[in-house]
């Protein structure tokens, strides 16, 4: 496992006050799990982006919140302000590196597909994460899928074909899809999708006699 660290400190700050860590470039988090109370804390928010991009979701990340000793966590949650697109707030989950844990690892898609290169089909792609059970330091950023597997229109790659890293087992349903390849629209299908829509306020049959039968009973 590599070892991927982040730096935090101690934070007293708390509401409104956080306002001011943020215009610092600072991010205002909480660290919990095994092995510590609740603490809050803040972090560098360029350096958690950098270590976000590395460990994502399910890489262990080693957290150093001042001179304490390092914690093992994962990035349990975080807030983007809606309007700046900027993180506000991190969970950080602190886990026991001897004991299993579940995660959601992302599902990274690689090679190319005969049926869609070759035969113009159009991949389709049912899920990109999938749910594990392992060890900590078992864990990874993300899990290829291999496209190439995908040569004909009938083929689907499930994830019981998944490649999984030694120590990891899956969580729930293998035999879920992840992806395939849709066969492209005949020409007949082409033309139907270009075929005008009926006019939306043109009168029906049933709609004309109603009025008829109004002003019929108008005139008596």
């Amino acid at each position: 496992m590599s070892q991927i660290t982040l730096q935090a400190q101690a934070r007293a700050e708390k509401g409104r006050k956080t306002s001011v860590l943020r215009g610092e470039g600072l991010v205002p988090a909480v660290v919990y799990g095994a092995g510590t109370d609740p603490q809050s804390i803040t972090v560098d928010r360029n350096q958690f982006i950098k270590t976000y991009k590395a460990a994502g979701e399910s890489s262990v990340i080693e957290l150093k919140v001042a001179e304490a000793q390092p914690l093992h966590v994962l990035i349990h949650d975080y807030q983007l302000d809606p309007l700046r697109d900027e993180v506000i707030h991190i969970d950080f989950r602190s886990v026991d590196m001897d004991k299993e844990i579940e995660a959601v690892v992302t599902l990274e898609l690689v090679g190319e597909s005969a049926a869609v290169k070759a035969l113009g089909g159009t991949l389709m792609q049912s899920r990109d994460t999938v749910n594990v059970r392992a060890l900590p330091s078992k864990l990874v950023r993300s899990i290829q899928v291999d496209l190439s597997k995908l040569a004909t229109f009938d083929d689907v790659i499930r994830v019981s074909d998944l490649e999984l890293p030694e120590g990891m087992e899956i969580v729930g349903d293998a035999n879920l899809t992840i992806a395939g390849v849709s066969k492209p629209r005949t020409a007949k299908q082409m033309a139907e999708l270009d075929e005008p829509v009926g006019d939306a306020g043109a009168e029906t049959p049933a709609e004309g006699e109603e009025k008829a039968e109004g002003e019929e009973k108008a005139a008596e």
